[in-house]
């Protein structure tokens, strides 16, 4: 990496949004606060994980230029305000990385990844002085995010599973507990199993390591196109899904699951 290069280009950008929070500046730029900008910014991670779900990485270029955008926006208005600047978040970042890393920066060991994460997590919990191990997984993540992230937490703890046999008795055995629920009419019970199972469903993903919340994202992608050739087949037969069968529907998703 050309780092002299990318630190100009950095420095460039710094200057730009000085600029636009300028007294000749934007006025959009201008009025946005620390608050006003969180949605555009959700907005940009989003769209970060999307190319990165299509494999577009000239789309993912540009999204990650937006996520810098908003670092030098937000470190701006945090300047203009006396709390810090960019500067202050750049030491922050540099000294946490080489302190939460002493297997590369120290003396320890750790030959694995989850070991290295174990660490990481153990520093991360004495430093931020912490009650709970399960401590500092916001609430606003999504919630098969958050579950995992949890799970991830506790597991780092050594409160885990020994082998995927006991996972999997577990899932089955909130399965079954669902059915039960179900077949008492008890429908506050069963929205609880309900949650139990996809829990449950998210631990299974994590003890193989793969993110559930990519997954369902994944899955939400499939639904939708073959829900969507459904819809124009139906229609290049001149037909509408509410004038067509079930059978039919099924017929032609049968038949997009070859295709897509």
């Amino acid at each position: 990496m050309k780092k002299l290069d990318a630190a100009d280009k950095f420095i460039k950008l710094l200057e730009i949004v000085e600029k636009l929070r300028g007294p000749d500046g934007c006025p959009w730029d201008k009025e946005q606060t620390h608050a006003s900008l969180l949605p555009y910014f959700i907005e940009e991670a989003y769209e970060v994980m999307e190319s990165v779900d299509k494999g577009d990485f000239e789309t993912f270029q540009e999204e990650l230029g937006d996520i810098l955008l908003h670092v030098a926006l937000q470190s701006q208005i945090a300047s203009e305000d006396s709390k810090f600047n960019i500067s202050d978040s750049l030491d922050t970042v540099n000294e946490k990385l080489v302190r939460r890393h002493p297997h590369v920066f120290g003396d320890k060991k750790a030959d694995v990844a989850f070991e290295a994460k174990q660490n990481w997590e153990a520093t991360k919990h004495v430093e931020k002085n912490r009650k709970s191990r399960l401590d500092g997984v916001p609430l606003a993540l999504p919630a098969l995010t958050r579950a995992q992230r949890l799970q991830q937490k506790a597991a780092y703890a050594g409160f885990d599973w020994d082998n995927v046999d006991d996972v999997w008795a577990k899932l089955h055995e909130e399965i079954d507990e669902l059915k039960s629920a179900h077949e008492t009419g008890d429908l506050e019970n069963f929205k609880e199993e309900i949650g139990d199972v996809l829990f449950s469903v998210v631990n299974l993903s994590r003890f193989f390591d793969i993110p559930a919340e990519d997954m369902l994202r994944a899955t939400n992608r499939k639904f939708t196109t073959r829900f969507q050739k459904i819809e124009e087949e139906l229609m290049a037969k001149g037909k509408k899904l509410e004038d067509s069968t079930l059978e039919e529907m099924e017929e032609i998703w049968e038949w997009a699951k070859g295709k897509v």
